[in-house]
């Protein structure tokens, strides 16, 4: 089963895109659920992207794309 690695609609007020500045694991990687996996820019502010589960990172956005609130950035499996 896969758990999704969305951008939190939360984080910010307004309706703007982020950036997803760098995936701080690889493309296959195994990771713990609470690590911290990515970061994200939005109006010149960070965010952090946490994993939401454990198990093995699969990257669907690359860095430096530019993608929605809500969006899906990869999968864990």
């Amino acid at each position: 089963m896969s758990t999704n690695i969305t951008i939190p609609t939360d984080l910010w007020d307004e309706d703007e895109e982020t950036v997803i500045t760098t995936w701080l694991v690889s493309d296959g990687a195994k990771v713990e659920e609470g690590a911290l996996i990515a970061e994200i820019m939005t109006a010149k502010v960070q965010y952090e992207i946490n994993a939401p589960a454990s198990g093995t990172v699969t990257i669907t956005e690359e860095a430096d794309a530019v993608v929605p609130k809500g969006a899906v950035i990869g999968t864990i499996e």
